[in-house]
Protein backbone atom coordinates (compact mmCIF):
# COMPACT_ATOMS: atom_id res chain seq x y z
CA UNK A 1 0.00 0.00 0.00
CA UNK A 2 1.56 3.71 -0.62
CA UNK A 3 0.59 6.48 0.52
CA UNK A 4 -0.10 9.62 -0.33
CA UNK A 5 2.64 11.10 -0.29
CA UNK A 6 4.76 8.48 -1.82
CA UNK A 7 2.39 8.99 -4.91
CA UNK A 8 2.87 12.35 -5.27
CA UNK A 9 7.10 11.57 -4.97
CA UNK A 10 6.20 8.93 -7.75
CA UNK A 11 5.10 11.79 -10.15
CA UNK A 12 7.34 14.51 -8.68
CA UNK A 13 10.23 13.71 -6.40
CA UNK A 14 12.03 16.67 -6.00
CA UNK A 15 9.06 18.92 -6.00
CA UNK A 16 7.20 16.52 -3.53
CA UNK A 17 10.71 16.26 -1.24
CA UNK A 18 11.23 19.83 -1.07
CA UNK A 19 7.76 20.32 -0.01
CA UNK A 20 7.74 17.40 2.39
CA UNK A 21 11.29 19.07 3.68
CA UNK A 22 9.44 22.44 4.04
CA UNK A 23 6.50 21.62 6.07
CA UNK A 24 9.04 19.59 8.40
CA UNK A 25 11.38 22.50 8.96
CA UNK A 26 8.32 24.42 9.92
CA UNK A 27 7.19 21.65 12.69
CA UNK A 28 10.35 21.33 13.75
CA UNK A 29 10.21 25.33 15.05
CA UNK A 30 6.94 25.17 16.48
CA UNK A 31 7.95 22.63 18.64
CA UNK A 32 11.11 24.58 19.30
CA UNK A 33 13.42 21.41 18.56
CA UNK A 34 17.26 22.05 17.84
CA UNK A 35 18.80 20.90 15.24
CA UNK A 36 19.87 17.72 16.65
CA UNK A 37 16.34 17.03 18.04
CA UNK A 38 15.15 17.62 14.11
CA UNK A 39 17.71 15.29 12.85
CA UNK A 40 17.17 12.83 14.68
CA UNK A 41 13.34 12.62 14.27
CA UNK A 42 14.46 12.06 10.71
CA UNK A 43 16.68 9.56 11.35
CA UNK A 44 19.60 11.22 10.78
CA UNK A 45 23.44 10.78 12.67
CA UNK A 46 26.56 12.19 12.74
CA UNK A 47 27.85 10.35 10.10
CA UNK A 48 25.09 11.60 7.76
CA UNK A 49 25.44 15.53 9.24
CA UNK A 50 26.14 17.08 6.11
CA UNK A 51 23.23 15.84 4.05
CA UNK A 52 20.67 16.79 6.90
CA UNK A 53 21.69 20.18 6.69
CA UNK A 54 22.07 20.57 2.91
CA UNK A 55 18.40 19.19 2.84
CA UNK A 56 17.68 22.08 4.79
CA UNK A 57 19.34 24.48 2.93
CA UNK A 58 18.44 23.05 -0.75
CA UNK A 59 14.75 20.96 0.26
CA UNK A 60 14.35 20.35 -3.88
CA UNK A 61 17.87 18.40 -4.04
CA UNK A 62 16.55 15.86 -1.18
CA UNK A 63 16.02 12.19 -2.47
CA UNK A 64 13.50 10.83 0.23
CA UNK A 65 13.85 7.11 1.05
CA UNK A 66 10.55 4.98 1.74
CA UNK A 67 11.79 4.99 5.51
CA UNK A 68 12.07 9.35 5.26
CA UNK A 69 9.01 9.33 3.98
CA UNK A 70 7.72 6.81 6.61
CA UNK A 71 9.34 9.14 9.52
CA UNK A 72 7.58 12.13 7.79
CA UNK A 73 4.03 10.92 7.65
CA UNK A 74 4.37 9.96 11.39
CA UNK A 75 5.69 13.43 12.03
CA UNK A 76 2.95 14.58 10.07
CA UNK A 77 0.19 12.94 12.10
CA UNK A 78 1.42 14.04 15.39
CA UNK A 79 1.58 17.31 14.62
CA UNK A 80 -1.95 17.66 12.71
CA UNK A 81 -3.50 15.71 15.84
CA UNK A 82 -2.16 17.65 18.40
CA UNK A 83 -4.08 20.73 16.12
CA UNK A 84 -6.69 18.91 16.38
CA UNK A 85 -6.75 17.92 20.27
CA UNK A 86 -5.50 21.17 21.75
CA UNK A 87 -6.65 23.66 18.84
CA UNK A 88 -4.53 26.85 20.92
CA UNK A 89 -1.01 26.44 19.16
CA UNK A 90 1.08 27.34 22.50
CA UNK A 91 -0.86 23.99 23.67
CA UNK A 92 -0.44 21.72 21.08
CA UNK A 93 3.15 22.63 20.32
CA UNK A 94 4.47 22.58 24.33
CA UNK A 95 2.85 19.10 24.34
CA UNK A 96 5.64 16.88 23.23
CA UNK A 97 7.70 18.28 25.60
CA UNK A 98 5.34 18.05 29.19
CA UNK A 99 5.82 15.10 30.89
CA UNK A 100 2.88 12.28 30.55
CA UNK A 101 1.77 9.66 32.71
CA UNK A 102 0.24 7.84 30.10
CA UNK A 103 1.12 4.58 29.37
CA UNK A 104 3.29 4.99 26.36
CA UNK A 105 5.09 7.68 27.85
CA UNK A 106 6.46 6.33 31.62
CA UNK A 107 5.81 9.85 33.20
CA UNK A 108 8.37 11.37 30.29
CA UNK A 109 7.92 13.41 27.72
CA UNK A 110 6.63 12.14 24.74
CA UNK A 111 9.59 13.48 22.85
CA UNK A 112 11.22 11.55 24.73
CA UNK A 113 9.65 8.45 23.02
CA UNK A 114 10.32 9.89 19.75
CA UNK A 115 13.94 10.81 20.53
CA UNK A 116 14.56 7.13 20.39
CA UNK A 117 15.90 7.25 17.17
CA UNK A 118 13.24 4.13 16.15
CA UNK A 119 10.55 4.77 13.29
CA UNK A 120 8.15 2.70 15.38
CA UNK A 121 8.35 4.95 18.82
CA UNK A 122 7.05 7.63 15.89
CA UNK A 123 4.51 5.01 15.34
CA UNK A 124 3.47 4.57 18.63
CA UNK A 125 3.01 8.68 19.74
CA UNK A 126 1.03 8.60 16.26
CA UNK A 127 -1.16 5.87 17.37
CA UNK A 128 -1.74 7.16 20.55
CA UNK A 129 -2.85 10.66 19.50
CA UNK A 130 -5.08 9.34 17.18
CA UNK A 131 -7.08 6.99 19.67
CA UNK A 132 -7.54 9.84 21.53
CA UNK A 133 -9.07 11.74 18.74
CA UNK A 134 -11.22 8.24 18.56
CA UNK A 135 -9.22 7.15 15.24
CA UNK A 136 -8.09 3.80 17.01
Amino acid sequence: MTTAIEQKLAQNPARTASAALRTFFNIAGDWGLNSEQAMTLLGFDERTRSTYFKWKREPESARLTKEKLERLSYIFGIYKALQILLPKSESSDQWIHRPNDAAPFGGQPALNRMLSGNVSDLYVVRQYLDAQRGWS
